[in-house]
């Protein structure tokens, strides 16, 4: 017999699965940006919407760390600009030439940046279903930044991840607790040219391969 808390879950329409497949299709990882501030009290809504994700044991191990500070900005931009040279000189030939034109961070143009890490000792959860495997926290972590991508999307903003970084730079920068690991450096923002097509697709960077081929049977 089906609970009443049970029998009370919302249904979704076809609509509504139409329009969830539209969010993920134009959930894009952004990297030009317009500089106009997004409204005041968003990224705390945006948090909060991310606070709804799944996390192990109910551990909610997200740190969100909001970078305001000119200068704590500019060290981070500095370890990109090092990190990407050194990405750079890692390619050849012709994949090197269209390396070095990829727009890959929008640290001069978004109007918010911010850092999210996972709390490695948090005890909340009581360490339930990370004794054998810590790393869910990381995993939960990532939920997190996930679902705050496609609110942001909802909002008509874009969020893009910085991944060229040196996370112990960052980790200098923001001067945050050792039990925190750095999961990301991110930036949020209005979007120059919203695109249902990946960035890298389109510069003829990669492309992406049908779901067909990421599926193992047993």
């Amino acid at each position: 017999m089906m609970s009443e808390e049970a029998s009370s879950a919302p249904t979704f329409d076809a609509v509504f699965r139409a329009k969830f497949l539209e969010l993920l299709a134009w959930r894009r990882d952004v990297r030009e940006f317009r500089t106009d501030p997004i409204p005041v009290g968003m990224f705390e809504r945006l948090v909060e919407v991310a606070c709804l994700a799944p996390s192990v044991g109910l551990s909610q191990p997200w740190r969100f760390v909001l970078v305001n500070d000119v200068g704590r900005r500019e060290a981070v931009r500095r370890s990109f600009e090092i990190c990407n040279q050194e990405a750079l000189e890692c390619q050849r030939g012709e994949r090197a030439m269209l390396y070095a034109r990829l727009k890959l961070a929008g640290l001069n143009q978004a109007p918010v940046q911010f850092a999210v890490y996972a709390d490695q000792e948090t005890e909340q959860g009581h360490l339930l279903g990370r004794k054998t495997m810590p790393e869910t926290l990381m995993y939960s972590a990532v939920a997190a930044v996930q679902t705050m991508w496609l609110a942001a999307q909802i909002e008509g903003l874009g969020l893009g991840w910085v991944s060229i970084i040196s996370p112990d730079a960052v980790n200098a920068a923001l001067q945050v607790p050792e039990s925190w690991r750095f999961v990301g450096y991110f930036c949020l923002g209005y979007p120059q040219h919203p695109d249902d097509v990946p960035a890298l697709q389109r510069a003829g960077w990669e492309h992406r391969h049908n779901s067909s081929e990421f599926i193992t049977r047993r």
